[in-house]
């Protein structure tokens, strides 16, 4: 079925909730095992069609952000889902009270309640009001995101769209794009502080009443973090701050050299190439057909995953205007099938879509075609991520279908990326846990804490009295902030993983796909911890793990700049 033709009608929840009140009901008077899972079935068969529903709305709304009837899905669902959560919850609550536990937990795998139990303590009925309007309040961000119109050269773009330019070779193109960005995010700065600021106070409220200090603790309850603790996030923080800072801050020196510039600012930042960064070539379409030759001969389990995703029209993504930004992947489980949204702006970022998010729908099929019990089927976000930034570097033999003779440059460029990342997303944690620990700064106060926070992690950086980026307001731009709270270092705990999975695909490309391979089968049947030992890597809260990989990746980058500058 295509993507378009998957039927979509507002769900009936007066009768859902009555069957999830029935479903909990039977748990709790069920006189067996038996019993317990086959009620537990009926439960997973119905939250799947409801988040079906849910999903298919939220695709086409985020697909056209104008659509008033997707619209008002939208708005359906930001009101009641927390409701629905809640529901859910009660099935939950009668599992963990069953007599029969210890069966259910022999057959769903222990894991599977550690996560039900961690859920319970996510929400609680006295929030559901406070959930819904903090629901709403990130649906405002992300239309206002999406309203942007930027004039720029004689166009009028969107953020998505203004992105290549801000990568041009022309040093002044490069500047422009970042004042016309900055200038539209100064224009609508009042808006951004208090959507942030009723987020932080409506978040902040939501942990008071469930008992807790501030939202910290909740938050990591809500993202699923099992088998590490806050502490151990601190100290991979610190190990961030000392032994990667200062290697990206060496490897910039290559990059500065690379590109003839003497006194780097904001906007040479990502320009990584004198003669400008590498580009995908061909169109929208030609890059497409070339990520799926690159499944076709990945292996047998990608080509049937690419097959189906070309024939169903599981992609959408072409920038244009109303569309909602950024990029993802999500599942739709009635069909056993993932989406992937995008933004395609003529950039590497194109590719790394093609890379990135596959690489979280090729594990979502993957799961969704097991027998592993659906609470088990997603790992944590942490682990999600590992999927998708390890797929861009084990698809490395195929990047000249997209880059033909700038694939080693755009390597560089990527392996680069990759390392570079890992300051700049923890600080987005470390300023996240500033503010929730903090939650009557001002939005002032708020840019100074970032700006100190910039000086830290990317002392490189000089900002040039830019527009909004100068104000140390540029951490609105990243919608994970506002949408996802406490969700942005899960990338760098999954990139940590992925650049593991880059030098050992540099040692020996087959173990490296299979060990992925594996990797991907175990789905979420492992926390995060476990996830990393399967398959092979030290952790990243152990001591000197950062240390190992920012030296090895960084060793690999100068040879690779010296071969090309030789070349």
């Amino acid at each position: 079925m295509k993507f378009h033709e998957m039927p979509y009608e507002r769900p009936d929840l007066t009768a859902a909730f009555a069957s999830f009140d029935n479903i909990a009901k039977e748990i709790s008077a069920a006189p067996d095992a038996h019993t317990v899972l086959e009620q537990y079935q009926c439960f997973e068969k119905l939250a799947a069609h409801l988040a079906t529903l849910a999903t298919l709305a939220e695709i086409r709304h985020t697909i056209d952000t104008r659509d008033s009837f997707y619209e008002a899905e939208r708005e359906f669902f930001d009101e009641n889902s927390p409701k629905l959560a809640d529901k859910q919850l009660e099935v939950y609550h009668a599992v963990l009270a069953s007599p029969f536990r210890a069966q259910v937990a022999e057959k769903l795998g222990s894991l599977a309640l550690e996560k039900m139990e961690l859920a319970v303590k996510s929400q609680t009925p006295e929030v559901l009001e406070l959930m819904a309007q903090e629901n709403a309040l990130t649906s405002a961000y992300q239309k206002l995101y999406a309203s942007a119109q930027i004039p720029f050269q004689g166009q009028t773009l969107t953020v998505a769209q203004l992105a290549k330019y801000k990568t041009n070779a022309d040093r002044a193109v490069r500047k422009a794009a970042f004042e016309a960005e900055g200038s539209w995010f100064d224009a609508h700065q009042q808006e951004f502080d208090e959507l942030y600021d009723k987020l932080v106070k409506n978040r902040t409220a939501q942990a008071k009443a469930m008992g807790y200090e501030n939202f910290v603790p909740l938050g990591a309850i809500r993202m699923n973090r099992l088998g590490y603790t806050l502490d151990d996030m601190a100290a991979y923080r610190a190990q961030v701050k000392r032994d990667v800072v200062p290697v990206v801050a060496k490897l910039k020196q290559l990059q500065y050299a690379r590109t003839g510039i003497s006194q780097p600012k904001f906007y040479d930042d990502t320009f990584c190439f004198q003669e400008g960064n590498p580009a995908p070539h061909g169109t929208p379409e030609e890059i497409l057909a070339a990520g799926k030759k690159m499944y076709h001969e990945l292996s047998p389990e990608t080509s049937s995953f690419i097959d189906e995703m070309f024939e169903s029209d599981l992609f959408d993504v072409l920038a244009k205007p109303g569309k909602a930004p950024g990029g993802y992947c999500t599942c739709l489980p009635d069909y056993k099938l993932p989406f992937i949204f995008s933004n395609f702006n003529g950039t590497a970022g194109d590719v790394d879509v093609l890379t990135h998010e596959a690489g979280h729908a090729f594990a979502d099929y993957v799961a969704q075609r097991s027998d592993i019990p659906a609470i088990l089927r997603d790992p944590g976000m942490e682990s999600c991520e590992i999927h998708s930034m390890s797929m861009e570097f084990l698809t490395a033999d195929y990047h000249h279908l997209f880059f033909g003779e700038d694939t080693a440059r755009y390597e560089l460029a990527h392996a680069e990326d990759a390392l570079w990342f890992l300051p700049y997303g923890t600080m987005v944690d470390e300023f996240q846990h500033i503010v929730y620990s903090n939650p009557d700064l001002t939005p002032a106060q708020r840019n100074a804490e970032w700006a100190r926070l910039e000086k830290e992690y990317r002392p490189w950086i000089d900002f040039d009295n830019l527009p909004f980026y100068g104000r140390g307001a540029g951490w609105q731009r990243q919608l994970h902030i506002y949408e996802y709270p406490f969700y942005y270092i899960d990338y760098c705990l999954a990139q940590t993983v992925a650049l593991q999975f880059f030098t050992a695909w540099l040692n020996d490309k087959a173990d490296a796909w299979n060990r992925y391979l594996a990797l991907v089968k175990r789905a979420g049947t492992e926390t995060y911890p476990g996830l990393v030992a399967a398959a092979g890597f030290e952790s990243p809260f152990k001591d000197g793990t950062m240390h190992a990989i920012a030296q090895e990746v960084g060793e690999w980058v100068k040879r690779q700049d010296a071969a090309l500058r030789e070349g």
